[in-house]
């Protein structure tokens, strides 16, 4: 049995956080991030991981600072074996230096392949059918460390990010407790990231998702259109401005959708073009082909089916707008 830290924020990172304690190993301390006014009212609210250690006991830390000389005396006080971190800050060296074992990370990608804040989202975003988890130990820069374990998972033809996300969770969960069975044990070879890129290999971040990034751009391919909406569902979520027949301009997520390839160029439309027969689809043409919306949000509304959508709102003859705000007709 291992003493642990833990150190995480967001849902992802409480599957881990649960799999450690039924494997038997006592957790000293969690340490989250502060709770944050959110909402119309500012209400504070507490992380994922906040409020599954505190309804299970846990002892919770949520400093401002990782760095703070009082934070860093207690988790020298606290002597953990190991610290484990999911989803969570870099942190300092005088921080992940302190444990007997060793701090590793789990993170949700094969690295080096997509280093960064986002490695789900830009995995599927660029058409990945595999990615997987990687368990290393930290370092003083961001998921550079040496590897401790691997594990593929399958990215599926129709996998949002809300799916691959849930496969990876409980993926995650499990590597991290093999992994400090391994770090006690020692009987694990650390494997330096750098010897697993043959010359040649392009090697692809994993960039925090802006708002800006998340407008869709209709004059790309239809593939590629298609895999950052999902990449992107449900949340941030790809979105759209569209234009209406009486001059209303519709901020729309995308949760969903289907796409069609025209091989006859001379059928293709303006990328950006709507096309719809106001009742049971509505599509939007792509260099070279069309992608059809079937689950959307308007800004303020709730989540809705196509269908539901155009019995509100009347769309032929609406038009796009681009990203650089130029209106598509």
């Amino acid at each position: 049995m291992a003493k642990v830290v833990f150190m995480g924020t967001p849902q992802f990172a409480v599957e881990s956080l649960k799999k450690i304690i039924e494997a038997g190993h006592e957790i000293i301390a969690v340490v989250t991030v502060p709770d944050k006014p959110a909402g119309r009212g500012l209400k504070m609210l507490s992380s994922s991981v906040c409020l599954y250690a505190k309804e299970n006991g846990l002892p919770v830390f949520q400093p401002e600072k990782l760095n703070d000389p009082d934070f860093v005396s207690i988790i020298q006080t606290l002597t953990p074996d190991i610290i484990v971190v999911v989803a969570f800050r870099k942190l300092p060296k005088s921080i992940w230096s302190i444990p007997k074992y060793g701090s590793f990370n789990v993170h949700a990608s094969l690295l080096p392949q997509y280093r960064g804040a986002a490695p789900m989202n830009h995995a599927i975003i660029n058409g990945e059918t595999q990615t997987g988890i990687t368990t290393f130990l930290l370092d003083d820069n961001i998921d550079t460390g040496n590897i401790i374990c691997q594990q593929p998972v399958e990215i599926n033809p129709t996998d949002t990010l809300e799916d691959l996300h849930d496969k990876m969770m409980v993926t995650g969960a499990s590597l991290a407790v093999k992994t400090i069975d391994k770090l006690i044990s020692g009987d694990y070879h650390p494997i330096i990231q750098s010897e697993l890129i043959p010359e040649g290999t392009v090697i692809h971040g994993a960039p925090k998702i802006t708002k800006e990034f998340c407008q869709i751009n209709w004059n790309n391919t239809s593939i590629n259109i298609y895999n950052k909406i999902r990449g992107l569902s449900p949340t941030p979520c790809a979105f759209t401005v569209l234009k209406s027949t009486d001059g209303r301009m519709m901020s729309i997520k995308i949760f969903k959708t289907e796409y069609q390839l025209i091989e006859d160029e001379t059928q293709l439309k303006t990328p950006g073009t709507v096309i719809t027969d106001n009742v049971k689809y509505l599509g939007v043409s792509t260099k070279d082909g069309i992608i059809f919306l079937k689950d959307l949000q308007l800004a303020g509304k709730k989540r809705m089916d196509i269908e539901s959508f155009l019995r509100g709102n009347k769309m032929i003859g609406a038009v796009t707008v681009s990203p650089d705000n130029a209106i598509i007709n």
